[in-house]
């Protein structure tokens, strides 16, 4: 469950960017990029994470998808459905055809799209380092450091488009040598979401096994 929220935390992090304190250009590029996400009732979204070892000749991609309106989302990823709807957490696991609901704790709340963005306004120092031409588009590259030296990651590259302001991939670096690559696609700003967006229909699950634990 922390390993999948945690995810979640990192897939989220294009909409949970904190006001840069250091570099006023790496500033300019994360404030507009933050309010365009702000301004949006809800976001869906795909995305791809590679995990690359070069020293361990790892990498290894996994696919999956999110759906956030405000402190409501809804993850899916390796077999698992994460559902949120502020106060109560739903978790499916496919192969098991069950459902474990649980009130949302401390944790998970902390890690809610609708507190992320205070989450990071302390403890990383930013820099703008350039432009880049991905896919024929032009990015601005903006790299983020912790200042606690304790941090598993030392470095955090976002790569924003120029044009529209979302942010189109990032590369996370941690001690261990291990690299993970996130990469946005089918991105919809507002769509239309079903009533049901951010419950567990059991009547879509088909003799699913439901553990209450609230």
């Amino acid at each position: 469950m922390k390993k999948i929220l945690s995810l979640l935390l990192l897939v989220l992090m294009f909409v949970s960017v904190a006001q840069a304190q250091q570099d006023p250009e790496a500033t300019k590029i994360l404030n507009a990029m933050s309010q365009k996400y702000r301004s949006m009732k809800a976001f869906k979204a795909d995305f791809a994470q590679t995990l690359e070892n070069p020293s361990s000749k790892v990498k290894e991609t996994m696919n999956g998808s999110i759906t956030v309106s405000g402190e409501k989302y809804r993850l899916g990823v390796s077999g698992q459905e994460i559902i949120s709807d502020g106060k109560t957490l739903y978790t499916f696991l496919k192969d098991a055809n069950e459902v474990t609901i649980t009130e949302t704790d401390e944790e998970a709340e902390a890690m809610a799209p609708g507190k992320i963005f205070d989450m990071y306004k302390k403890g990383y120092k930013y820099a703008y380092a350039g432009t880049e031409t991905v896919g024929g588009v032009k990015h601005d590259v903006v790299e983020l450091a912790p200042e606690d030296r304790k941090n598993p990651i030392y470095k955090v590259r976002l790569y924003i488009s120029q044009k529209d302001k979302t942010l189109k991939s990032w590369e996370m670096f941690r001690n261990n040598g291990n690299r993970y690559t996130y990469t946005i696609s089918n991105f919809q700003a507002n769509p239309t979401l079903a009533t049901d967006a951010f419950t567990f229909n059991k009547a879509k699950y088909k003799g699913v096994n439901v553990v209450d634990l609230r």
